[in-house]
């Protein structure tokens, strides 16, 4: 398993730049052809959604994203440093009990319909959310 680590600071810019490496691991670990803008777009999302968080309580912090390959799956988990209201959670939640609102606010729903698995963990020291697709055991799709 490889594990690619990128953290950057809550400016608008740097989610593009989060998009593209994410797409880039993406394509090497084997993720087919046409789940590459569904990769895109989900990260940018997640991304978009920490960077707004955090240039409202901690614009200081910097923004973590781990992308890694394992058992046959990419697996993008974007982690902000955002204070919440939210309780621990030790186990992800489950995205159809979250409110409207909660799940529209901050783009989940978006993410969910574009990954092929999502986790959500929030806490009061900020939001986790991991996003997996399949990739080839070999990686580069054929």
């Amino acid at each position: 398993m490889a594990t690619v680590e990128l953290t950057f600071s809550a400016l608008p810019a740097h989610v593009r730049t989060a998009r593209l490496v994410a797409t880039a691991i993406a394509r090497r670990t084997g993720v087919e052809e046409s789940l590459l803008d569904e990769v895109r777009l989900a990260v940018g999302e997640a991304c978009s959604r920490a960077v707004e968080a955090h240039r409202a309580h901690c614009p200081g912090e910097p923004i973590r994203i781990e992308l890694s390959d394992d058992s046959g799956r990419f697996e993008v988990t974007v982690s902000d440093q955002a204070p919440s209201d939210e309780h621990v959670h030790d186990r992800p939640l489950d995205l159809g009990m979250l409110s409207d609102s909660y799940v529209s606010g901050f783009g989940i729903a978006v993410i969910a319909g574009l990954a092929d698995d999502v986790e959500v963990f929030p806490s009061p020291k900020g939001m986790r959310i991991r996003m997996s697709w399949p990739a080839s055991a070999n990686g580069r799709a054929g």
